[in-house]
């Protein structure tokens, strides 16, 4: 089955993979959109994976300020290029992990930086493992490892934190 141009373009769009990508998983699923998504992704978080030691020293800190100013949040999120780090996807992905913490209130980051031997929730202290609150059908590690398939760097959220009038 011949692949058009369009067809490319279209997946493109809506994936952010490369060209060549593209074609090919358009080809391997003889022009079905959706398949040839589904493999981009699965693609994707392998290639995310393989991007996960690499050194990360670029990035942005944004603030987040909510409830009439009673509640902000700051965090640092940081990517291996400045190229990435101006991007718009990924200026929109530490606006949204900003709002997460300061809606969320995570108390570690990961499930790993929790002390040993404390019980605790941790899909809902943990700000990786927590439901993203613009989709809960999505962790908010998800969010990164999405952004990480599609710009083909690793991005590491590095330091965050909460505060509230009061406490």
């Amino acid at each position: 089955m011949d692949i058009t141009t369009e067809q490319i373009k279209d997946l493109r769009q809506d994936s952010g993979a490369g060209i060549m990508d593209c074609r090919n998983a358009l080809k391997e699923t003889n022009g079905d959109k959706a398949k040839a998504m589904e493999i981009l992704q699965k693609q994707g978080f392998v290639n995310a994976k393989k991007s996960a030691g690499r050194t990360t020293k670029q990035g942005l800190v944004a603030s987040y300020i909510h409830g009439g100013g009673r509640i902000g949040a700051l965090v640092e999120v940081n990517c291996e290029t400045d190229f990435v780090a101006r991007t718009n996807e990924f200026q929109d992905l530490v606006r949204n992990v900003a709002m997460q913490v300061a809606a969320m209130d995570p108390q570690y980051l990961s499930k790993e930086s929790c002390p040993a031997g404390v019980e605790i929730d941790f899909q809902n202290a943990c700000l990786l493992m927590q439901p993203y609150i613009k989709d809960p059908a999505r962790s908010v590690q998800d969010l990164v490892t999405e952004l990480i398939a599609k710009t083909g760097e690793n991005i590491v959220i590095s330091h965050f934190s909460r505060f509230e009038l009061g406490k």
